[in-house]
């Protein structure tokens, strides 16, 4: 729950507990990269069933990669007061995260310790708002979005130059995979959409604003389900979780 700092936990009949609210900085935060207010974003759980989720605040201390435990909030990954940390994902024993105001993409141990930059450059970088934003391993990759860019690269688990996959997907925000090779379904953000991105880059509108669509911020596909979440942040006020069957 991004401006309202808090992460949440939807039970199937649409019920919602709150798990965790995490605290305003001393300062209220006016110092958090890009948009000025504290904000909770990526969430991830590992295999043994724990949640970490992350925080920007603009301090150092309370931005970085936290975990919920019983309740109470933990900062596992310290990350710069500078960094606004997006999307997050559990990639064997490390943490990936992405940086929108750095245009990087962070690494860092599971058991919790220092960040590091993994890769960074202009395939990453932001163009006025936010650069690197969804996240993904896949395939012996990792691929990123680029919000202001609208591009998805490909970048080789074993390093090297990242190679752009699709381009005109202005306001992409998070995406995931079908289950058919490099098919993606692309969140878009700025105009309330979910894409469906073929792997030959190929773009196709599943839902739209008529659907429910409003501020499309995540995506998240689950056998023949697709989650899709709408923060609602840039357009519209019914911030929601819809479910919808990916046809095969």
């Amino acid at each position: 729950m991004i401006p309202a700092r808090q992460v949440v936990r939807v039970a199937p009949d649409g019920a919602v507990r709150v798990l965790v609210t995490m605290p305003l900085p001393p300062d209220g935060g006016g110092t958090t990269p890009v948009v000025g207010t504290p904000v909770v974003t990526g969430v991830a759980r590992s295999d043994r069933g724990d949640v970490y989720f992350l925080y920007s605040a603009g301090q150092g201390g309370l931005t970085g990669t936290w975990q919920v435990r019983a309740g109470t909030p933990r900062l596992v990954v310290p990350l710069p007061a500078d960094a606004m940390p997006n999307a997050l994902v559990i990639d064997g024993d490390r943490f990936l995260v992405t940086d929108s105001a750095g245009g990087r993409i962070w690494q860092a141990p599971l058991r919790g310790g220092a960040a590091t930059v993994w890769s960074a450059g202009p395939a990453l970088a932001p163009d006025g708002f936010f650069g690197a934003n969804g996240l993904k391993v896949h395939d012996g990759a990792v691929w990123a979005s680029n919000y202001d860019r609208g591009t998805i690269v490909r970048i080789p688990l074993t390093g090297g130059p990242a190679e752009v996959r699709a381009t005109g997907l202005a306001g992409v925000d998070d995406f995931d995979f079908t289950g058919r090779g490099d098919e993606i379904l692309a969140a878009i953000n700025q105009d309330s959409k979910l894409v469906r991105v073929g792997a030959d880059g190929s773009r196709e509108t599943l839902l739209d604003a008529g659907d429910g669509m409003q501020g499309t911020t995540a995506v998240a596909v689950r056998g023949s389900r697709v989650y899709v979440a709408n923060g609602a942040n840039l357009v519209g006020d019914d911030s929601n979780l819809l479910v919808a069957r990916l046809r095969r």
